[in-house]
């Protein structure tokens, strides 16, 4: 019998290359705010929550230090922000899926394995339907509804509980530190997609989700 009753997957830069969509979206939103943000801040927004993800970007501020707002004139930002991303992301089809990301999730299914999406992003639902690969997820864990984002165990813990499956029953695959911090605290197993030396409690990394086959996990 296989190890894992579950795998559950991250969905930006996992399944999809759509990190880069969120970040172009921070980007143009910091530039508004007078904020200049280097391509290197890209990896401290990976898997972060929207909110969160504001938060770093106000507290890294401009010329004058951090960039203060209110709750409501985050929200608003936040919001703004999202409609960026949106009309970016209208345009996805299933030519952006990583390559092998299909083969991935057919193969896990094909296996007897359920799948889960654990994605701190809102905008999953459409987006999975916009790249063809609703069909091959079994649950969609809602951000809107865990307590705590990533890092964080709650996402993966619903991703989990969503398909019935115990934590030590599901492998994680994540692609950002604060995801396999959330894999890892969820007493689940975590595969790292990416760098091995920025993703070090991972407990498997491979460079793409290409380089991932659940077979090696039996």
């Amino acid at each position: 019998m296989p190890r894992f009753d579950a795998v559950l997957f991250d969905l930006d830069g996992v399944l999809a290359d759509t990190a880069h969509i969120h970040f172009a979206a921070w980007r143009r939103l910091a530039e508004e705010l007078g904020i200049h943000l280097e391509p290197t801040f890209e990896e401290k927004l990976k898997g972060v929550d929207r909110m969160t993800s504001l938060d770093l970007i106000l507290a890294q501020g401009g010329p004058d230090g951090p960039v203060q707002r209110t709750v409501e004139e985050r929200r608003v930002l936040a919001d703004r922000k999202n409609g960026y991303y949106q009309a970016a992301i209208a345009e996805q089809t299933p030519d952006d899926l990583l390559p092998g990301a299909r083969r991935v999730l057919e193969e896990v299914r094909a296996a007897g394995l359920k799948t889960s999406l654990a994605s701190a992003s809102h905008n999953a639902p459409p987006l999975l339907d916009q790249l063809g690969i609703r069909p091959l997820i079994d649950a969609i864990a809602n951000p809107a509804a865990v307590k705590a984002p990533k890092p964080a165990p709650d996402l993966f813990l619903e991703a989990a509980r969503l398909v019935g499956v115990p934590p030590e029953r599901c492998l994680g695959v994540e692609d950002a530190v604060a995801g396999i911090a959330s894999i890892k605290d969820a007493g689940m197993v975590a595969v790292g997609i990416g760098d091995p030396t920025v993703l070090t409690r991972a407990d498997y990394v491979v460079p793409a989700i290409a380089n991932f086959y659940i077979s090696d996990f039996f």
